[in-house]
């Protein structure tokens, strides 16, 4: 009698920094595997660059998407549930439920979970998970969170999140994006509506990466520190992914459990699981 294995994949965009790809991947990746103990979890990047990268400056391996189901395939696997790391449904995830539907005659279930972001109640989710890193702010100091931005329709998110957090009443709490909208040069006629004098500055991404490093917290002119700074606000930065916050891991560890208990009513053994 063959052993059914079931498996869990989880998948980021990925990051080259070691300490961020341990404090923020790998430790959300330990709280999966620690919940869900049948399971064997496995890892897999959407960024052919940071995988590339990885392999070549340190002879690191990172299976793409499609290639840890091959592998997982020809392991045995039966069962896998896939989940992305990703905050939106996105470019990146709109190419992991492509994966997953081009393989999804490999295995006898094949499930792919949502990002962060997705369902209204993700939202309120989101936000709560948020409240744990937030400083008891000032009348005169605002949290202004960095999200990744893209062309992408899902880029919406954003602007529904910042909503949300105005109806949860989390005043004084701006998000912009670096490649999406709005932008830095949005905010900052709300910080001065709101007579904000100190702003600090936080990454609303998985990872605190490239784009927190340099893009918010650099020293060129173009960074938001910096702008920021020559427009009289006074800023500070808080160098650290959602990957490292506990709420956030439980988050995605909620999504693996929906996956895994499904809907009933589909019998389709490919689900997507934002769609349910």
């Amino acid at each position: 009698m063959s052993i059914l294995k079931k498996g869990i994949l989880v998948v980021s965009f990925g990051t080259s920094i070691l300490e961020t790809l341990k404090s923020c991947i790998e430790n959300t990746e330990q709280e999966i595997r620690n919940k869900f103990k049948g399971y064997e979890v496995r890892r897999a990047f959407t960024s052919g660059i940071i995988i590339r990268k990885l392999k070549r400056e340190m002879g690191i391996e990172i299976d793409t998407v499609a290639e840890a189901l091959l592998n997982m395939k020809n392991e045995g696997f039966s069962e896998v549930y896939v989940q992305p790391l990703h905050i939106m449904p996105g470019d990146e995830y709109d190419k992991i439920v492509l994966d997953v539907k081009k393989y999804g005659s490999f295995f006898d279930k094949l499930v792919v979970g949502r990002p962060v972001l997705y369902r209204k109640d993700d939202y309120v989710t989101a936000a709560k998970a948020l409240e744990n890193q937030l400083p008891l702010l000032k009348q005169n100091e605002a949290v202004v969170l960095m999200g990744h931005g893209s062309s992408h329709p899902g880029n919406a998110i954003y602007a529904m999140f910042q909503y949300v957090l105005e109806d949860m009443g989390m005043k004084n709490i701006f998000i912009g994006t670096v490649e999406g909208y709005p932008v830095i040069e949005n905010i900052i006629p709300k910080l001065r509506d709101n007579k904000i004098e100190k702003v600090i500055l936080m990454p609303f991404m998985v990872v605190a990466g490239d784009h927190a490093l340099n893009d918010m917290a650099g020293d060129d002119s173009n960074s938001w520190k910096e702008i920021l700074k020559s427009k009289g606000f006074e800023v500070s930065t808080y160098i650290h992914g959602l990957g490292e916050n506990r709420a956030f891991q439980r988050i995605y560890v909620q999504h693996v459990e929906d996956c895994i208990n499904g809907n009933p009513l589909m019998n389709t053994k490919i689900k997507v699981l934002g769609d349910l």
